[in-house]
């Protein structure tokens, strides 16, 4: 018999001298692959002894005041032979009374990588600090984010992705611009500052290992290992990157930045005022008795699709209305008690992108009633700005990514890594949690376990390991408009794959098995050159992301995870302009979306067969092309499917593996060195550790092993 040590928080529980402890451990388990898991006992028993009671604080009794809270595990840790064995936390389910005294608290052991729940809960990534990180959201801060460094080195940076533009390329001698000088066409023609696609269509994004370090920093118990994160020479995990598309559309403000009015000045009579009067862009109310004054309209009819903001003041100080972020026309009108008779008015607007006005776009009604006439009329006094109205932009507005960053729980940003990747993890001695693919952390063991002499042969089984016909693999998000039309025309979702061995069709069991990832995928566009004067198209360094739906409205989606790659312009410079004036950026460099870690895989020195597809997929970058790199197309092999799941799934679905249960008494010094990634030897044959359930007491051990297949 083995002695068994509990301690929590330090304190030794005492224990019921014939209580059976089981743990239960798996890494990977067969029966559902999308998990990662941890070990954990059954509920066992402890006395409520004195010891005890004073550990739980007589929880039986809940007229203590400051009482053991049991609605959060605590820290614990089991020893054996007074050995350290295994730390993690208790969680107290309840205790059981006889003869209306406490007589056995019920409790669970959890091993420490359950803690992870724990610790983060429900917070967002948007509880994270991204110190030093933020940006001003401008012109020139974003043409110098789309042009960094190569190898790209920020943290933050900007793609080729539009919010709600769809981008073209046409070097015709007439370039497409519409009157309001919004066209999307990159070429940079000469003579005309019209082309160009506007600068605020574009976002900046994030480094996913920064979202790393700030969870790090964050939450000091939790700490990663740099097996595959925290290594910047893992190329495929290191150089991804989320863009930063909290909502749909254009950027918001970040609230905390204090937002600067400008007042309007310019305001003219249209008619022959009668209750009313103008000065300085105020107007000023003071009817008379045969013409009461009934409410104020507002009209504003922007030249400009940025979002601004507006505020009617009365009387030099009270805001009786308001509209924050809107990029439309506004026609709002004003009525008692917000309105007064005998009062002033003034309008005044903020736009941390800028905004303009074209003369006679700003009206203001002010409504009245005309006794005079028999029977009375219903008139007006109306004002207009006779010139154009700029509003420039907030020099202070920043682009702070906690507001910017897409709404996620960071408990589940961690696990979609987890299943993009197929890692698992554990808890070392120090308290590092080991973040490793599977098919490495099996590598990392060659311990084998001979386990023979201490075999339970009165009963053994043996299992069919086929727990699903096949297993879907995909994104949640593929609502993106190429994605979609990709799904309408291929019955297939974009990066998607529905594997089986060979392709064959398994009718026992019947059931599919699905993993899915909480991340968009985005379908990229390279663009060609519209000129219909050429002889045939020519391709452009230029890809881009175009995030709309299957209406082309704006949409948000699930988070976005994406390569960027940095493409010379080799005479495509897309050009960029300001909205705020005749500023434009023709671009030498830029950052292009996609889904591969590099755009050619046979470039030195950054050629890459590498992408984020389950399945392989034409390469954006070459499906279109009309000369010989066109073979480029279908290189991109090592899809995640390949690179991680491919060697434990095409075991799953082998016609020779097969689930052997069996039982074992093992001594101590076996199972308390043993791994889940170390292999256990029965006779001649070999298997992998698929589960274990073992008495700490007796050191009885049910094992679920799988066979290991040459």
């Amino acid at each position: 018999m083995r002695r068994l040590q509990l301690y929590i928080e330090g304190q030794r529980v005492d224990l019921f001298k014939d209580e059976s402890v089981s743990l239960t451990q798996t890494i990977k388990n067969v029966k559902d692959i999308a998990k990662v898991f941890t070990e954990f006992t059954q509920t066992f028993s402890v006395p409520a002894s004195s010891v005890n009671n004073k550990i739980f604080k007589h929880y039986y009794n809940f007229d203590i005041s400051g009482g053991f809270d049991a609605r959060i595990k605590v820290d614990a840790k089991l020893e054996l032979n007074d050995l350290p064995f295994k730390d993690g936390k208790i969680a107290l389910l309840g205790v059981e009374l006889k003869n209306n005294l406490a007589h056995t608290y019920k409790i669970t052991f959890f091993g420490n990588t359950v803690n992870l729940k724990d610790i983060l809960g429900d917070a967002q990534l948007s509880s994270l600090a991204f110190r030093g990180l933020n940006k001003t959201y401008k012109f020139t801060t974003i043409v110098s984010a789309l042009q960094p460094s190569v190898p790209i080195t920020n943290d933050v940076i900007a793609p080729l992705i539009t919010h709600t533009n769809r981008l073209i390329y046409d070097s015709s001698s007439h370039p497409v611009y519409d009157p309001e000088a919004t066209t999307n066409n990159l070429f940079a023609h000469t003579g005309t500052t019209h082309n160009g696609v506007a600068w605020n269509q574009f976002k900046y994004a994030i480094r996913v290992q920064a979202i790393i370090d700030a969870i790090e920093s964050k939450y000091p118990s939790i700490q990663f290992s740099n097996d595959f994160f925290n290594d910047n020479t893992n190329e495929k995990f290191y150089n991804l990157y989320m863009w930063l598309h909290r909502k749909s559309g254009h950027v918001e403000p970040a609230t905390q930045v204090e937002v600067i009015y400008t007042k309007l000045q310019d305001l003219i009579s249209t008619n022959t005022q009668v209750v009313s009067s103008v000065s300085g862009g105020v107007v000023f109310v003071n009817s008379v008795s045969s013409n009461p004054v009934t409410s104020l309209r507002l009209k504003l009819n922007p030249n400009t699709s940025n979002i601004y903001s507006y505020q009617v003041i009365r009387d030099g100080g009270q805001i009786i209305t308001q509209g924050n972020n809107v990029s439309n026309n506004i026609n709002t009108l004003i009525t008692s008690p917000e309105f007064r008779d005998n009062a002033s008015y003034l309008v005044q607007f903020s736009s941390p992108l800028g905004i303009e006005f074209n003369a006679g776009d700003i009206e203001i009604e002010v409504n009245y009633t005309d006794f005079e006439n028999t029977p009375p009329t219903f008139e007006k006094d109306t004002y207009e700005n006779n010139a154009t109205v700029t509003i420039d932009a907030n020099p202070d507005f920043q682009f702070n990514i906690v507001e910017q960053i897409p709404k996620m729980k960071i408990i589940d940003f961690l696990s979609g890594l987890f299943n993009m990747f197929n890692l698992t993890a554990y808890v070392d001695g120090s308290g590092t949690i080991v973040v490793r693919t599977l098919d490495s952390y099996y590598a990392a063991s060659t311990q084998v376990y001979n386990i023979d002499k201490y075999l339970d042969t009165t009963k053994s089984t043996v299992d069919i390991a086929l727990p699903f016909k096949e297993i879907n693999f995909s994104y949640k998000g593929l609502g993106t408009f190429l994605a979609k039309q990709f799904n309408q025309l291929t019955n297939s979702g974009w990066g998607s794959l529905s594997y089986s061995l060979d392709g064959e069709i398994f009718d026992t069991p019947s059931e599919a098995y699905k993993i899915e990832v909480p991340f968009e995928h985005m379908q990229y566009e390279r663009l060609f050159d519209a000129n219909t004067t050429l002889s045939s198209p020519t391709a452009t360094n230029i890809q881009y992301g175009y995030s709309v739906n299957e209406n082309q409205q704006s949409y948000k989606g699930e988070p976005l995870l994406f390569y960027p790659r940095v493409a010379s312009a080799g005479g495509f410079s897309p050009r960029i302009r300001d909205t705020q004036g005749t500023d434009v950026a023709d671009l030498d460099t830029f950052v292009v979306p996609s889904n591969t870690l590099s755009l050619n895989p046979s470039s030195i020195p950054f050629g890459s067969d590498v992408s984020i597809h389950f399945q392989n997929e034409l390469s954006e970058w070459w499906a279109n092309s009309q000369d010989a790199a066109e073979q480029f197309a279908n290189d991109f092999t090592d899809t995640i499917f390949e690179t991680e799941y491919k060697e434990y799934i095409q075991d799953v679905f082998s016609l020779s593996r097969r689930l052997v249960k069996i039982t074992a008494y093992l001594p101590m010094k076996v199972y308390y060195n043993l791994q889940l990634n170390d292999l256990i030897e029965v006779g001649q044959s070999r298997y992998k550790i698929n589960s274990m359930k073992t008495d700490l007491t007796t050191g009885k051990t049910e094992f679920e092993l799988l066979n290991t297949i040459l």
